[in-house]
């Protein structure tokens, strides 16, 4: 069983010859221009009152470090790294009977480190994120020398609730600025195709679940969703569009943005479920829409970790100003949910040709990434990563393809007898006359 990252103490005797091998090959690459620093190996420990996160890289980079709340963490921005560590690494510990693994942190044994994530934000940028057992400080973030190779370390220590405060909103406020703005929301380019938004969640310093032989969710799903695209693709008929095509980090409302923004007429979000070991024989799909009110407490729970992705990455939540209230918005939210509860009804059945479906299959809950208005949108889990047949199946290239295939077949069926909600044009036409 792995122990709390807290309490695993760095194997400094590891290091040295077996570092240096370990990073010789990618050095003359890692040297061009357009080639990141390696990220080997990454560990906690407590030194008295301090707390340290140290990573094994093969060279120093420049940092960013500030602290951000509920939930409190630590970040530490940087240029683009290529990690070649273990997400589980970096993991909590187990969770506590009858509660799923979430990436929150769960309570380590000791010290200010709960768990920690790594990874690609975007093109030229990573992040580091620590979830922190109290209220802290950053003590310094130095690159050192060791045999064969550097140590970029974080060092925390404790601090006090008034001076945690004051630094996270500073750390919100440094975070703001740095930020880009989301594109305003504009008339899509002509096009005589539906355009569909397949949507792979989590990517870059949020790894999604973690499973069985080393499955993680971001890579499983996008592989998913590339052979989605590919099967829609080739019939012809609609606007393939990805929320992301790589491994990076996108936010829930860029991902809901990216859809309005496009006119989207369908919108296929697709996810990767884990338990916690004592429920292994849970497996299955599950297809989700949106609702007020989640359908039973999985559904809630499911949904409040997935709505927790920017929080994963070391984003500030930040509320959205959302639309003008109004009857039209109102009409436009109701015939919106009722074209995505055909839609998720029409996958169930093509699903459960190519794949297992959940005992309990179609949920609701409020899932932010499904809350685009005016875009009939469904979040597909494709099974249990805590589930061995499961995660047999999801990492099968055959299984991938049939399961698509039937996916691509489902939305054939949508269009082929739904026509686009008549409110939802109505909001799209008012908006793009900029009412």
């Amino acid at each position: 069983m792995r122990q709390p990252v807290a309490s695993r103490l760095p194997q400094r005797a590891m290091f040295g010859a077996a570092v240096a091998l370990a990073l010789a090959a990618p050095v003359a690459e890692a040297r061009a221009e357009t080639a990141p620093p390696v990220a080997i190996a990454a560990h906690s420990e407590v030194q008295g009152r301090q707390t340290r996160l140290s990573f094994t890289m093969q060279s120093c980079v420049k940092t960013e470090a500030y602290l951000l709340g509920a939930p409190a963490r630590a970040v530490v921005d940087l240029p683009e790294v290529n990690f070649q560590i273990d997400p589980a690494d970096g993991a909590a510990a187990p969770a506590p009977a009858n509660e799923r693994r979430l990436t929150a942190p769960a309570a380590p044994t000791a010290g200010l480190i709960a768990s920690f994530r790594f990874g690609r934000l975007a093109p030229g940028k990573s992040r580091i994120v620590a979830d922190l057992t109290g209220p802290a400080e950053i003590v310094s973030v130095a690159c050192v020398p060791i045999p064969g190779a550097v140590e970029l370390t974080l060092v925390l220590a404790p601090s006090t609730d008034s001076a945690f405060k004051a630094a996270t909103r500073a750390g919100a406020r440094r975070q703001a600025l740095a930020a880009a703005p989301p594109p305003p929301l504009t008339a899509p380019l002509p096009s005589d195709k539906p355009v569909v938004v397949i949507d792979p969640g989590h990517g870059g310093v949020d790894s999604g679940a973690l499973g069985r032989n080393h499955a993680v969710e971001k890579s499983i799903v996008l592989d998913f969703a590339k052979a989605l695209g590919a099967q829609l693709s080739a019939g012809g008929h609609y606007r393939v569009v990805f929320t992301r095509e790589d491994d990076r980090f996108i936010s829930l409302g860029e991902r809901t943005r990216i859809a309005r923004r496009l006119n989207a007429a369908l919108f296929v979000s697709v996810h990767a479920d884990s338990l916690r070991r004592a429920d292994d024989d849970v497996s299955g799909a599950t297809i989700y829409t949106v609702s007020d009110r989640a359908s039973d407490a999985e559904a809630a729970r499911i949904a409040e970790h997935e709505n927790m992705a920017d929080s994963s990455a070391g984003e500030e939540i930040r509320q959205d100003s959302g639309d003008v209230n109004d009857i039209l918005l109102d009409l436009t939210r109701r015939e919106t949910r009722a074209f995505s509860g055909v839609f998720a009804r029409s996958l169930g059945e093509y699903f459960k040709v190519a794949a297992r479906l959940n005992k309990n299959p179609r949920r609701s809950a409020g899932f932010v990434v499904l809350k685009s208005p005016d875009v009939p949108s469904v979040l597909l889990e494709l099974g249990y990563l805590s589930n061995a047949r499961d995660v047999a199946d999801l990492t099968s290239p055959g299984w991938r393809d049939k399961a698509a295939a039937q996916v691509a077949k489902a939305i054939d069926r949508f269009f082929a007898e739904q026509r686009p909600p008549a409110a939802a044009a109505a909001l799209k036409a008012t908006q793009s006359a900029g009412n």
